[in-house]
């Protein structure tokens, strides 16, 4: 299994930036997906994460200004992050977990995890 973030970069604070990740080596449509972020000195994060049947959930940091989507035939999920915070530049991670029920903000419920993908926003 292996799963590639990209879309991270330099934004200024207002901004707006989509994440995307594709995921390879698994059934995606059986798959639970979330992202995570994890700034310096910091615990990882939880943002949202999405189940197999398409069910989003959102950490309250994350709620009102980012959007968990997800392309099955494109084995993709994004993260569609506006009004962008300096607060918000970290690393972001997606993960997935490939089948069964989740914990859907737990690191632990998730099997495998992307490389991460630096989101910095300017003030």
């Amino acid at each position: 299994v292996q799963l590639q973030a990209s879309g991270g970069g330099l934004v200024q604070a207002g901004g707006s930036l989509r994440l995307s990740c594709v995921v390879s080596g698994l059934t995606f449509t059986d798959a639970s997906m979330g992202w995570f972020r994890q700034a310096p000195g910091k615990e990882r994060e939880p943002l949202a994460a999405m189940s197999w049947s398409g069910s989003s959930y959102y950490a309250d940091v994350a709620k009102g200004r980012f959007t968990i989507s997800r392309d099955n035939a494109k084995n993709t999920v994004y993260l569609q992050m506006a009004s962008l915070k300096p607060e918000d530049t970290a690393v972001y991670y997606c993960a997935v977990k490939r089948s069964g029920a989740i914990v859907v903000f737990s690191t632990t419920s998730y099997e495998y995890w992307g490389q991460g993908t630096q989101v910095t926003v300017s003030s």
